[in-house]
């Protein structure tokens, strides 16, 4: 079997998709599972994969009030 290996850019956003998910969880006391159930299901992760680039050059902090708003917009819990 052959190994792949994955592009910079892939490898990248693989990386701070997983960090912010993270990131995510802790800043509203979930779960991770939970935390990527809750992006899913309110477009957090749909937002996540569209924009990551803009999203991981900045703050931490901006990356995670987008996602809330972006969840809110679409239905999510205050």
């Amino acid at each position: 079997m052959e190994t792949q290996t994955l592009d910079k850019a892939t490898s990248d956003k693989i990386s701070f998709i997983t960090f912010i998910i993270i990131e995510f969880a802790e800043a509203f006391k979930m779960k991770k599972n939970e935390a990527y159930q809750y992006l899913k299901q309110y477009g957090g992760l749909d937002f996540l994969y569209k924009h990551w680039w803009a999203l991981h050059t900045d703050d931490k902090y901006f990356a995670l009030r987008d996602l809330y708003s972006v969840c809110l917009e679409n239905g999510g819990k205050r």
